[in-house]
């Protein structure tokens, strides 16, 4: 059969990404308790396209994808996008999955257990000589994102007011690019403790009085929450960069707070030290 993607093209154009974008797709992922997790993703897979061909093979992307369905721990990610740009024989291969993360969570005096979601993100570029194989890859670059629900009471409002304090729920995201192997679970927990409480997805009386009163007794700002989580990960010293958000969306405005930080070396002027943030 005639093959119309590879016929030639005279445009002159080359195109930075082509691909698939917004595929659903059933995944399975590393759980630290239960060694794998099941969960659903939407995934972008895209591959650079040389000027001189016309089209790139759109089902390829879906078949490689398929392979690694069963196994996209973090490292296997990358090996999926090598094996898109061997495939395709491009120079770089590109890809975005983004997940709920399911973790079973019990409430602080109860007990009582119950399953909170957190959305997740995986993204990748892999590049090197086209037509060398999935060893020719020699460039890689991979982050993880972690989006973590929370609740924060404003401390100038228990300042100022005589009964009691406006409190909002809001959402910490961290983006990592990976170092050494971790654990999502980790991270989760790192962002619940620098919050003024953790939520929950079920609670009874008496955790509804305790997180009340936790959260009023450890007032945060949206710019505390986010300093806060960036000192914690800086000083686990395994991450090359990362940056830290959080929006908090207020009770008693019309708008949401935000804060953002990020850790970047590379951007940093060397009389600074590489440890001091970038913040914008």
């Amino acid at each position: 059969m005639i093959d119309v993607q590879n016929q030639a093209d005279h445009r002159n154009v080359p195109l930075g990404k082509v691909g698939v974008k917004g595929l659903e797709y059933p995944v399975t992922v590393l759980d630290r308790e239960k060694k794998i997790q099941h969960s659903t993703a939407k995934v972008d897979l895209y591959a650079d396209l040389p000027r001189h061909f016309k089209g790139t093979h759109m089902s390829r992307f879906i078949e490689i994808f398929h392979q690694y369905r069963e196994d996209l721990s973090m490292p296997r990610f990358l090996d999926m996008l090598r094996a898109i740009r061997a495939e395709l024989e491009a120079k770089s291969a590109f890809g975005s999955m983004s997940f709920p993360y399911f973790i079973e969570k019990k409430a602080p005096v109860s007990g009582l257990p119950g399953i909170m979601s957190y959305q997740c993100r995986y993204q990748g570029r892999v590049s090197g000589s086209p037509g060398c194989g999935e060893s020719g890859a020699k460039e890689k670059h991979f982050t993880v994102a972690v989006s973590v629900p929370v609740t924060t009471v404003c401390p100038c409002s228990k300042a100022i007011a005589d009964r009691g304090a406006h409190n909002q729920r809001g959402v910490v995201t961290v983006e990592l690019e990976l170092g050494p192997f971790f654990w999502i679970e980790d991270i989760i927990s790192l962002v619940e403790k620098a919050a003024s409480s953790p939520v929950y997805s079920l609670i009874k009386r008496e955790d509804e009085k305790y997180i009340t009163e936790h959260a009023y007794d450890n007032p945060k700002f949206v710019e505390d929450l986010v300093r806060d989580v960036y000192i914690e990960i800086r000083d686990l010293n395994q991450f090359p960069r990362f940056s830290v958000e959080a929006e908090n969306f207020e009770s008693i405005h019309n708008h949401s707070a935000f804060a953002f930080a990020e850790y970047n070396p590379a951007a940093v002027p060397a009389r600074k030290g590489a440890e001091e943030a970038v913040y914008e």
